[in-house]
């Protein structure tokens, strides 16, 4: 490892260690994310072209062409980061149309309950099921939203937060559709549909159900639902029942639908969600335009064009530091380095090599993770590194409700962390163990299933 790797490495750290104290520095984390993005691609510019020979072996342009190769890579990693953000942008925003309509009313009356407990599981499966369904970072912004209209105390609607976060991330760990990783393993064909779903079902599950009988214990008492205003229900932006429900279907049936777009079209996630938020936007005009009920004033404040103001911006420039810092250190060849000399330490035990990936999957991205693993390894014909091998299937496990750990580990804890204004200290002194205990539950079951029940990929 070269010197300016290693400046690099340690321009990554200090600014992940002051983003992990944001309650004492006082800074918000977007500003140090933006701040480590440019520190560790100014530090690259330094010597390009070393980095240049030994990741781009193709690359002959020499010293002219250094600045345009380098442009060109960081154009390619801001696109790829661009279609998180955008996606990121236009869930948020349907879903902000979704509950300002009144679309999320219903749920308070079918969830309804005096039990904090009670709640709580159901808070869990919901999520878990929605988020196999959806996308974690999609199934999180809609069950914060739902959360906020069931729970008032602040202090237990952090800890239905943190379930949130672990669920969703477990819940998308087993479904190919549910997590960027998952994905991408899929439709590298390193894993089937039918052997994730069946082999890490149980495992994920498991993850999800130990965190929430812990958690359990933390809730005392009956709940105390948010005070509402008389007739609020009925004057959701001056809709009527039938019109609320019709945004509810739009809003999060379009979501549900984004994969299914995907698959037919071939273009990428964000491209359906900009789909779903356009048909949805042009919905919820035509019903205020029809509106002859004087309250044209109040409902303003509800179009799309106002709630577009609310997206937090924060959290997207956040997404946008923290990608971006990642990339570089992909860029350097540090990841690809850190996965081979996993390999080599643990001296092929594929457990804890993707264990060990998956806690460090809660403190980087995920996604460079896995990228580099594929890229690093070699599909093989038979065993461990087959297809729906015990690599690729624990990498699918391991790289997903791994990013629970930390609440910066993975897109659903970004996305909680700012709706919810969780800090980083709290989550790691309050929730960090819990998730730890169903992280290695689950690899404890998946290695009962493979050596017992599932003993070759189907």
């Amino acid at each position: 490892m070269t010197t300016l790797t290693i400046m690099i490495v340690v321009a990554f750290v200090i600014g992940y260690a002051c983003i992990a104290m944001e309650s004492l520095t006082k800074v918000n984390k977007a500003a140090v994310a933006l701040l480590m993005f440019v520190a560790c691609w100014t530090l690259y510019m330094c010597d390009p072209l070393q980095f240049l020979t030994m990741m781009h072996p193709d690359y002959a342009g020499g010293i002219e062409g250094m600045a345009e190769k380098v442009t060109s890579i960081i154009q390619e990693h801001l696109g790829d980061t661009s279609t998180t953000l955008f996606f990121l942008m236009g869930a948020m925003t349907i879903v902000e149309i979704v509950d300002q309509n009144g679309g999320f009313n219903w749920v308070r009356k079918v969830m309804k309950t005096h039990s904090k407990r009670a709640l709580l599981w159901r808070i869990a499966f919901l999520t878990f099921i929605l988020s196999a369904i959806l996308d974690n970072l999609t199934t999180s912004i809609v069950m914060i939203m739902i959360l906020r209209k069931l729970v008032a105390d602040r202090n237990d609607r952090l800890i239905y937060a943190s379930l949130v976060i672990i669920a969703a991330n477990s819940g998308g760990a087993f479904s190919p559709i549910g997590d960027v990783t998952t994905i991408m393993l899929w439709n590298k064909g390193l894993i089937t549909a039918l052997g994730v779903i069946s082999e890490i079902l149980i495992p994920s599950i498991v993850s999800m159900l130990i965190p929430a009988f812990i958690l359990q214990y933390s809730l005392k008492g009956e709940l105390h639902m948010p005070e509402v205003k008389a007739g609020a229900d009925e004057d959701s932006g001056d809709f009527t029942e039938t019109q609320r429900k019709a945004v509810f279907v739009i809003g999060v049936g379009g979501l549900i639908f984004v994969p299914i777009f995907k698959s037919i079209t071939h273009l990428p996630p964000f491209v359906g969600i900009l789909l779903v938020l356009g048909v949805l936007w042009t919905t919820t005009e035509v019903f205020y335009r029809h509106l002859h009920r004087g309250h044209d004033a109040e409902g303003t404040q509800k179009r799309v064009t106002n709630l577009l103001s609310r997206v937090d911006m924060s959290t997207i420039l956040f997404f946008l530091g923290i990608l971006m810092a990642v990339s570089c250190l992909s860029e350097v060849g540090v990841l690809t380095a850190l996965g081979k000399g996993l390999n080599v330490f643990f001296d092929g035990n594929h457990y804890l090599v993707t264990g060990i990936i998956g806690v460090l999957s809660s403190i980087v991205d995920n996604v460079p993770l896995v990228a580099g693993c594929m890229g690093m390894y070699p599909v093989a014909a038979t065993g461990d590194m087959a297809v729906d091998g015990i690599f690729w299937q624990l990498l699918a496990y391991c790289a997903g409700v791994g990013g629970s750990m930390l609440i910066i580990g993975s897109a659903a804890g970004v996305v909680v962390m700012g709706l919810e204004k969780i800090t980083f200290g709290w989550y790691m002194k309050k929730i960090t163990w819990i998730a730890f205990v169903g992280y290695i539950a689950g690899i404890i079951s998946y290695y009962v299933l493979r050596t017992y029940i599932f003993t070759t990929p189907l």
